[in-house]
């Protein structure tokens, strides 16, 4: 079985392939037909093209091995760079797209061979259709039947979610440029294709903000994802060692986990016999969790009763 961490590379090579294929063919025919939308379409594929790169830094970033200066290693370096994924998404991908289309409002120029643009934009559904597959089949394997959203919100695989996110963006915005390259052909009117220009920058911009909201709040510190943390809490109460677990706290550090655990042991004949206690609990984590790398635990009393 394949780890976490080599389902998301395989997604960002999908999407790497996919966008680099789409940005040259979209480029060439917005310079060919003089399409505003085509341009932003063009730019955002580029700016995928960038992120996915980013994303692949980080996780090659993620594997260096802990020092004294970074005790608990650099898992976490992939939530950095899926922020600069987000903001670049933003600026590059989204507000280029909507200043590209108020230019050409003010100064509205005739497609020429605008079916060209259309093609082009055809190729680039399927292209981009494959990407999303590829994202989609390995989010399958971990989500366990979530639905995407829920699965969306409580990932705390950054790589995946922003491939996922920029995929379905990239679905989104081909149809807005399809829609008014079409109209633009049907009405004459060039201002069409200018609109879509600035539909397709504000639908990109509202993805990083989703995407920037969530990688944030892995930034700041998320617990494993709710199933996870659950499964981690019945599993040390089911511990015959274990009378009752006072507080649990995980911590998802990148693909790895920390565990610190606060629970009321049953009652030992010496002190060695509960140090062998607990290690046989922290050792039955890890042997469930492996990406549990650390496992911090104390003995403890339950206070403030008669």
């Amino acid at each position: 079985m394949s780890s976490p961490t080599e389902g998301s590379t395989k997604a960002i090579f999908y999407a790497l392939g996919a966008n680099g294929g789409i940005a040259l063919a979209k480029f060439g025919a917005a310079l060919y037909t003089g399409s505003g939308a085509m341009l932003a379409e063009a730019i955002h594929s580029l700016s995928d093209c960038t992120n996915q790169v980013f994303l692949l830094i980080g996780l090659k970033e993620a594997k260096k091995p802990a020092n004294e200066f970074h005790p608990m290693g650099y898992g976490r370096v992939v939530y950095f760079w899926a922020m600069m994924v987000a903001l670049l998404l933003f600026f590059l991908g989204g507000a280029f797209s909507v200043m590209e289309g108020i230019s050409h409002l003010r100064h509205p120029e005739p497609l020429s061979s605008p079916l060209v643009a259309l093609m082009i934009l055809g190729v680039s559904v399927v292209l981009e259709g494959f990407s999303l597959y590829g994202a989609m089949k390995e989010i399958r394997k971990i989500a366990h039947g979530k639905p995407f959203m829920q699965w969306f919100r409580e990932t705390r695989q950054s790589e995946l979610m922003v491939v996922a996110g920029e995929d379905i963006a990239a679905l989104c915005g081909l149809a807005l440029a399809f829609l008014a390259v079409t109209l633009t052909v049907v009405t004459g009117n060039p201002v069409w294709d200018a609109a879509g220009s600035i539909g397709v920058g504000l639908l990109l911009m509202v993805v990083a903000v989703f995407i920037t909201r969530e990688v944030k709040a892995m930034i700041t510190g998320e617990s494993a994802a709710p199933e996870v943390h659950a499964a981690i809490k019945a599993h040390i109460e089911a511990r015959p060692e274990v009378e009752s677990v006072l507080n649990l706290i995980t911590l998802q550090w990148g693909e790895q986990l920390m565990i610190a655990v606060q629970a009321k042991m049953r009652s030992q004949q010496s002190d060695r016999a509960l140090i062998d206690a607990i290690n046989v609990v922290e050792e039955s984590l890890q042997s469930r969790w492996p990406q549990a790398k650390w496992c911090f635990f104390e003995p403890d009393i339950e206070t403030g009763k008669d």
